[in-house]
């Protein structure tokens, strides 16, 4: 189903927002309306059947007994019998059919949210850790399931039984159900008086439990590293440290839940004693029978059933929205890349790229690049280098428009690149990175990641290409091997060799090269660099490099640094010019005759 909710811009914190939060919280009722209405229908028949116990008590104790019907008295008991029964399968369908709405329901959120969170720009990654995410996803919707099951059931059955409780005991003995009528408010006060308080506690939970997520999500990632430190007690101490807080919030949340159902449970107990001493009062008066009072203590015990579905309620709610509370606030995060009004779906991509007067800051406001301007034919190698911090990656960044440009243009066959569908503009663009990111699943399943549809024979061959086919058959299961956590089980070569099979798949017109060798030793760096030059023959290519032997052929080099674009031309002109590029390549490699023994590199423009 897709997602047809409007979420408003900030959390709810006004009364007209808490009205805008349940009407969010009730539309995902919509898709599955007749099994919610269905589980009501039988939650309402279990209401009757708890009021009608009481009169038909009554109404024994009062005729059939003293009257000496033994035969309707009998019958009267099996009707009873069977009304239970009855009860019994009501209650079957609303425990399985109710939770298995509230399980809908929160998979539902589950899914809206996973899909919201696709569509969230690489500066919110950025911003928020990874446990802290997954526990939005998971953690925070755990009492989702309870709260739409029990909360609408609970509530709908409290005042279906409290109301027909009272209009039954007013028949009966209008004195005791006025004792009803002047208690209940109380009960209800202190139930909502209590709400906010464990509210906020139990938020505070839910935000504890979310820094443990994140701390564990890190720790996990870096346990290596940890070892390698020997740091696994500054570990162990980072962790207790969460688990504190998370112990003490927790606590907070258990004071104040029990001191909520201590009064209840007061309150509740000091009604009965209440109706018990008026009834003894009427009866010693001549004015109530002694099955009235056994009638009303039923109708007493079944009053205290809705009253504590109350309570039930009210603790559901809390801990249900304030998990909700969390989700809405990341749906309520609108991207901050999305596709234009009208943007356009090229069919094909030639790739001609031009960078006019490029401005970029990330969020922190350091300007990271400024009125860059360049050209890039299309088919044609251009190379980026410059120190470390200049802006190369960012500026790469930019043409698939994982960040939005602050000021200037890019285009893209003369199409403003915001003025394409986000999809078709990168479909066309293929990245090949220095960390290479493989999921845990087997090769072939990574591979096929370039292509998802790629048959056996495509995958095969992307393989090929990428020089690992003979690698990747030789492995135990070959192409059924598991890559392991980021790629784990694979050695540095294998994981980029993969990654450049994956993007053989995709076959996009346009390639970008980040240090996709820099971190590999040279003999493993010349497979690599064929597999490349395979890869960019035909492609509009911009090469990312440190290692200037690797773009000597590229048809231009970008000199770029932290005040911008220093330097323009093919290698030898910039050697001959005896600028910035000159001054890298002599640190390199000492003089010019011995890069020139360097091999490998990007192909030459055509």
């Amino acid at each position: 189903m897709a997602q047809k909710t409007a979420f408003v811009k900030n959390a709810p914190r006004s009364a007209r927002a808490a009205q805008s939060t349940l009407r969010i919280f009730a539309s995902y009722y919509r898709p599955h309306w007749k099994l919610f209405a269905a589980d009501m229908v039988c939650a309402s028949l279990t209401a009757g059947a708890d009021l009608a116990f009481p009169m038909m008590t009554k109404f024994t104790l009062e005729r059939l007994l003293p009257g000496g019907l033994f035969l309707a008295f009998f019958i009267m008991a099996a009707s009873m019998v069977l009304l239970y029964l009855l009860r019994m399968g009501f209650t079957w369908f609303v425990t399985y059919w109710g939770h298995t709405v509230g399980a809908y329901i929160e998979a539902d959120m589950r899914r809206d949210l996973f899909n919201h969170l696709q569509k969230l720009s690489f500066s919110f990654y950025d911003t928020n850790r990874t446990g802290q995410i997954m526990s939005r996803v998971t953690t925070d919707l755990f009492e989702i399931t309870e709260l739409s099951h029990h909360g609408p059931e609970d509530l709908f059955i409290s005042v279906l039984t409290l109301l027909g409780a009272i209009i039954l005991i007013f028949f009966i003995r209008w004195e005791i159900a006025l004792i009803f009528v002047i208690v209940m408010p109380l009960v209800i006060f202190h139930i909502l008086r209590s709400r906010s308080g464990l509210m906020k506690a139990s938020r505070k939970v839910k935000e504890r439990t979310a820094e443990i997520n994140a701390s564990l999500e890190s720790s996990i990632s870096g346990a290596r590293v940890a070892k390698a430190f020997t740091n696994e007690s500054y570990e162990k101490r980072k962790f207790r440290g969460g688990n504190e807080n998370f112990k003490s919030a927790k606590k907070n949340f258990y004071f104040s839940m029990a001191t909520f159902q201590a009064k209840f449970e007061f309150l509740i107990h000091l009604l009965n004693v209440i109706a018990i001493a008026a009834g003894g009062f009427l009866i010693m008066k001549g004015r109530m029978t002694l099955p009235e009072l056994v009638t009303c203590n039923l109708f007493i015990a079944a009053f205290l059933m809705p009253v504590r579905r109350l309570q039930n309620f009210v603790e559901q709610y809390t801990t249900g929205m304030a998990g909700f509370g969390r989700f809405l606030e990341i749906m309520n995060i609108k991207p901050g890349i999305t596709d234009a009004p009208g943007a356009v779906n090229p069919e094909t991509i030639r790739g001609d790229i031009s960078y006019r007067n490029v401005s970029f800051a990330y969020n922190n406001g350091v300007t990271v690049l400024r009125n860059i301007s360049f050209d890039i034919p299309a088919g044609s190698v251009c190379a980026l280098v410059g120190p470390s911090g200049g802006g190369k990656t960012s500026l790469c960044h930019l043409l698939p428009r994982f960040y939005e440009i602050r000021d200037g243009s890019i285009t893209i066959d003369g199409t403003d690149i915001r003025n394409m569908r986000l999809e078709a503009l990168r479909r066309g663009i293929g990245i090949v990175q220095q960390d290479v990111f493989l999921f845990a699943g087997t090769i072939r399943e990574n591979i096929a990641y370039g292509k998802i549809d790629a048959a056996e024979e495509e995958i095969l061959e992307a393989a090929k290409k990428a020089e690992i086919h003979e690698e990747i058959i030789r492995m135990k299961d070959g192409y059924d091997t598991i890559a392991g956590e980021r790629g784990v089980t694979l050695s540095g070569g294998q994981k980029q060799r993969i990654a450049i099979a994956r993007i053989f798949l995709k076959n996009p017109p346009i390639l970008i090269l980040d240090e996709a060798t820099s971190a590999l030793d040279s003999a493993t760096e010349l497979k690599i660099q064929k597999a490349l030059e395979e890869l960019s023959r035909g492609r509009t290519t911009l090469v990312i490099a440190h290692r200037l032997s690797t773009v000597r052929n590229a048809g231009k080099i970008i000199v770029i640094d932290d005040e911008g674009i220093r330097e323009t031309g093919r290698h030898e002109e910039l050697l001959a010019a005896g600028g910035m590029y000159a001054e890298l390549y002599r640190a390199q490699f000492g003089t010019e005759e011995n890069g020139k023994e360097e091999s490998g590199g990007v192909p030459p423009t055509p």
